[in-house]
């Protein structure tokens, strides 16, 4: 058996969470996780894709 074979989603969950994940929802047995963060790349391609440019997403955060 694999060391991952015994390692229940609880503890799973718990892992993620060191890491930065936070769980989302869950339906039945499948949880849902995202990261705090962006990569880099997605984040410049989602503000693309709002027709926004990289200086007016900068400054509507402060």
């Amino acid at each position: 058996m694999g060391i991952l074979a015994n390692l229940s989603g609880k503890d799973a969950v718990n892992k993620f969470k060191k890491f930065g994940y936070t769980l989302d929802h869950q339906t039945g047995s499948h949880m849902i996780m995202y990261h705090k963060e962006l990569a880099p790349g997605l984040l410049r391609g989602l503000i693309r894709k709002s027709d926004l440019t990289v200086e007016q997403f900068l400054k509507a955060r402060k």
